[in-house]
């Protein structure tokens, strides 16, 4: 076993992405071989031939993973047994809309496949139990779920469809059933409008579970109902409880005077804020002066939210359980009531503000040589949008126009040595909408990060990585205090290879050598496909290879920024991660006992979570504006790229970024076959081939608002209607 897996180990080794999933799934494997016997981190190290430190690290912290999600259990301190499993594995549902679904497990190495028929009522993201059935191919898995071990929701939202003495409830989303609405179950719900019903039980033998109605959000095609009932199909709020509404109220804007004696006074240096310009709550601002010694002293000023938002308050409650702010097409959804958002904690100008700041000392090569950490007052003379500040940047001239030229120039140098380290450049084009007074959608346009964007993002960057380090890396102490960190994990490394070998097509390339060779030419890759047809799908897939980042007292770096030592401090007002940041830093600025680990790492956890369903309903929101705009152009001819090639049909992205489905039936003219390593559908009898990347000319087809869905045609498709007409 000790050879085998370690063989396993150089073979990930060579491709320096040795990654958290794939360590996992070396772990369980070789402790299901003696599942009865107890090992320890070393044992472990040994088995897989591990002898670096930063290998030895992430051990510790996947055993301590296995032992949170219930793979293993820990015996004593430091050393665990594998949890008696019956037969069975554990996974999560992901449901495909064919009805069918595959079972994630870090227990096996591939998904477990399972039919709508052996789901036993198992819904997408439920954990279940899994009885495996005996291979038939030689690289499939498949099973039938044999217990829910937690569902994932019990709230639906979807639209209500009237019968005589009852209801069904058709859901949103990827749902395999409808639920059963009772006459005096109906909360006032009428034929068409869209609700929020509970499962309140599922017979054994029923096809469909019962529920009722719990909230009535409005008619369909409403604009406030449809935004709401994405809000809800995601278990997301759209409004504050009146209590918190009512505390929030009594939070008052005026700072008592004892409260400036106990900060530094940042009141009369040259203080500024760059935000969109739609933006109302502003985090962050920036300070500049410089120093006697002919450096420069930068403030970087967070807003103090954790002076006002109090632990086990009403708002501690609400901020910590929403956990961020949700930024749909048309409006956004804050994770604080508009008061302390907008008002109390905004850095707004002209006014002074309570701050949590980062202050450093840097050269004219942008180099950091000196660095404070504490509670300031500001007071900021200028509110900036993106577009005033990049216009000083581009012409030179405008208020504080010394001051905004020096802080970008320290930053394109601050930039420039990330990107020396490692930091990889993802900088993807952001669609959005010139929405009319009823959230109707007018018109698509493309927003692209400027120098001034940039400038914000690298010393936000730049106190996020201090802040990390300053905790991450005591000075005197062996070990760091609990502290909640942003980590993002190596890519799978077949994932980059499957990349590399579809770039290939294109005459590009990465190298897969080292951590750093990816980076560079990951980055190379991303310069040298701007403007060409290809580059929105290279993008897609070069970040789809990318492991998702998340929140954990448990570092591993940020392998997408190249830093150590990473964590979100810089947006209290919107992230609930940044508040507890604030909250540690202050307690070990004042030398206070480490916190609770585990508490921190179920509140990573649930932050994680939910800034996953945010991102999900955001993705939703757009994909609503896309088709509703799109309705008023139906059958007109567009020219795209394929972005996407399943075994249901063809993605293709239009020129104006929007992206719809050629529905694999509508190929009628050869049977196709999905060939996932290449990409591609490739017809069986005429061999003709559509393959990711390939331009391609379609018809709009037709629109469906209620499923966000847009079908496709190939344009030279000719219909019966075409004919009649």
């Amino acid at each position: 076993m000790a050879k085998k897996k370690k063989n396993e180990y150089r073979k990930l080794k060579k491709t320096a992405t040795f990654n958290k999933k794939k360590l996992k799934n070396a772990i369980l494997s070789a402790l299901y071989e003696e599942p009865a016997r107890v090992v320890n981190y070393k044992q472990i190290a040994s088995w897989l031939g591990v002898k670096d430190s930063e290998g030895r690290h992430l051990i510790n912290i996947v055993l301590e993973e296995l032992k949170d999600d219930e793979y293993l259990e820990q015996i004593s301190r430091g050393r665990y047994r594998l949890k008696a499993k019956s037969g069975t594995i554990c996974g999560v549902v992901e449901l495909q809309r064919q009805g069918f679904a595959y079972i994630n497990s870090d227990e096996v190495d591939r998904p477990i496949l399972v039919s709508a028929h052996n789901l036993n009522n198992a819904m997408d993201g439920d954990k279940v139990r899994v009885h495996l059935y005996a291979r038939r191919k030689k690289h499939d898995l498949e099973g039938e779920v044999t217990e829910i071990v937690e569902r994932a929701k019990t709230i639906f939202v979807g639209t209500v469809e009237m019968s005589r003495n009852f209801a069904f409830l058709l859901p949103a989303g990827k749902v395999g059933f409808d639920i059963f609405i009772a006459k005096e179950n109906l909360n006032g719900a009428k034929d068409g409008q869209k609700a929020i019903a509970e499962i309140i039980e599922w017979p054994p033998k029923a096809r469909s579970p019962f529920g009722k109605i719990t909230e009535v959000l409005g008619d369909t095609g409403n604009n406030d109902a449809e935004m709401h009932a994405i809000l809800a199909e995601f278990e997301l709020p759209h409004k504050f409880p009146e209590k918190v509404d009512i505390v929030a109220e009594k939070i008052p804007y005026e700072i008592p005077g004892e409260e400036y004696k106990k900060r530094r006074d940042f009141r009369d240096i040259t203080t500024f804020t760059i935000d969109p310009a739609d933006a109302k709550d502003f985090d962050d601002a920036l300070s500049l002066q410089k120093l006697e010694n002919g450096n420069w002293e930068v403030g970087v000023h967070i807003a103090d939210v954790t002076h006002y938002v109090t632990p086990n308050s009403i708002m501690e409650t609400e901020a910590q359980s929403r956990a961020t702010s949700v930024y749909l097409v048309d409006r956004v959804v804050p994770m604080l009531p508009e008061r302390l958002s907008n008002g109390v904690c905004s850095l707004r100008p002209n006014e002074d503000k309570l701050c949590f700041s980062a202050v450093f000392e840097l050269t004219d090569e942008g180099k950091v040589v000196k660095q404070w950490f504490g509670k300031t007052v500001i007071h900021s003379n200028k509110r900036f949008a993106y577009e005033d500040a990049q216009e000083i940047i581009e012409t030179g001239e405008g208020d504080l126009a010394e001051e905004v030229l020096k802080l970008n120039d320290l930053a394109k140098k601050l930039r420039t040595q990330r990107f020396n380290n490692g930091s990889i450049a993802f900088e993807r084009v952001e669609i959005k909408f010139n929405i009319d007074e009823n959230g109707k959608p007018l018109s698509v346009f493309f927003k692209e990060a400027k120098e001034a964007n940039q400038l914000i993002e690298e010393f936000m960057l730049l106190a996020n990585k201090k802040v990390a380090e300053f905790i991450g890396k005591p000075k005197g102490r062996k070990k760091p205090k609990t502290f909640v960190y942003r980590i993002h994990d190596k890519p799978d490394p077949d994932k980059l290879q499957s990349f590399n070998s579809f770039i290939s097509r294109f005459g590009y390339g990465i190298q897969l050598q080292s951590a750093k060779t990816i980076s560079n030419s990951m980055n190379n890759l991303l310069d040298h496909v701007k403007g060409k047809k290809e580059q929105n799908v290279v993008e897609t897939l070069a970040i789809r290879t990318m492991a998702k980042a998340a929140y954990s007292t448990r570092n591993i770096g940020h392998y997408g920024l190249a830093f150590d030592h990473y964590t979100h401090f810089t947006s209290p007002i919107r992230r609930y991660p940044d508040m507890m940041v604030h909250r540690l830093l202050e307690k070990y600025l004042e030398d206070g006992r480490s916190a609770s680990e585990q508490k921190y790492e179920d509140l990573c956890r649930h932050s994680s979570d939910m800034e996953a369903r945010a991102a999900n309903a955001e993705r939703a929101s757009i994909k609503y504006k896309q088709v509703e705009f799109m309705q008023d152009h139906v059958g007109e001819v567009y020219t795209g790229v394929i972005s996407g090639i399943t075994d249901w049909g063809i993605y293709v992205e239009l020129e104006n970024k929007i992206e719809g489905m050629i529905p694999i039936r509508e190929l009628d003219d050869d049977f196709y076959i999905f060939d996932e390593k290449n990409y591609a559908l490739i017809g069986k009898h005429n061999h003709k081939k559509y393959q990711l990347g390939d331009d391609i000319t379609v018809k709009i087809w037709r629109t469906n608002l209620e499923k966000k869905q847009l079908d496709f045609r190939l344009a030279n498709t000719i219909e019966k209607e075409d004919f009649e007409s």
